[in-house]
């Protein structure tokens, strides 16, 4: 079953709407998926209905609630791309962390309302992608997630002096052509992450940003899908 809902900011900026995918049964655990610059859109709401049909809770914020609340853009249209990048540049992403820590704290108290949130079934995780992944990072760093996943993360070479707040697993998934990090961003994502206890990073060869949307031209099926089935052995591992 899926809804929205809506959850109050920590900071009395006022609310934003949550996409909630539910699991048929009792949720094993929930994951706050978090979106690219294209919102809530149909890609992001399926990675949600796919997360509850493998029995999790699936959550996923409109982080763009304050600049453009309810947008759905299509990275395979021009002009929405274009768009995309202008709403990037006026997004706060401290405050989208914030955000997401409260989508977070609505989880676990979903999760206790339905089980006692004691266990592996209280757990929450987080997965991003493209800006999802660079905040997903942020979220390890700066809240008490249990487990961050990030897809094609952009400029998370630029946030590596938090790594050291890091206390539950990260996974990242960095494909190797991506057009948006660069060599050398990825070669310090390696120096700076490669050594960290928590943290373990996945090169995909020949690939690029965006390619394990849900849906349209970006996706490459054969890396989305290697790349979703080390994501799904990771919540399995460290959510339940």
């Amino acid at each position: 079953m899926t809804k929205t809902i809506q959850i109050e900011t920590l900071d009395d900026r006022g609310g934003f709407d949550v996409y909630v995918a539910e699991p048929a049964g009792t949720p094993r655990a929930a994951i706050v998926v978090i979106q690219e610059i294209f919102g809530v859109n149909a890609g992001i709401r399926s990675k949600c209905d796919a997360l509850a049909a493998a029995g999790y809770l699936a959550l996923a914020p409109d982080l763009f609630w304050q600049i453009a609340p309810g947008i759905q853009l299509d990275p395979d249209v021009p002009d929405q791309m274009q768009q995309a990048l202008g709403l990037m540049g006026k997004f706060n992403q401290d405050a989208g962390v914030r955000d997401i820590e409260a989508t977070i704290r609505t989880a676990r108290s979903l999760l206790a309302d339905g089980q006692g949130g004691t266990g592996l079934a209280g757990k929450v995780g987080v997965v991003g992608y493209c800006l999802g992944g660079r905040l997903a990072f942020m979220t390890a760093a700066r809240t008490d997630v249990d487990a961050s996943v990030g897809y094609y993360g952009v400029g998370i070479d630029g946030l590596l002096g938090e790594k050291h707040a890091i206390a539950h697993p990260v996974l990242l998934h960095i494909p190797q052509d991506d057009h948006f990090v660069d060599p050398a961003a990825q070669a310090a994502m390696h120096a700076g992450l490669d050594d960290h206890p928590k943290v373990t990073l996945y090169d995909y060869p020949g690939e690029d940003h965006g390619f394990a949307t849900e849906f349209g031209d970006r996706r490459s099926d054969a890396a989305a899908r290697e790349a979703d089935a080390r994501t799904a052995a990771f919540f399995a591992d460290h959510l339940g």
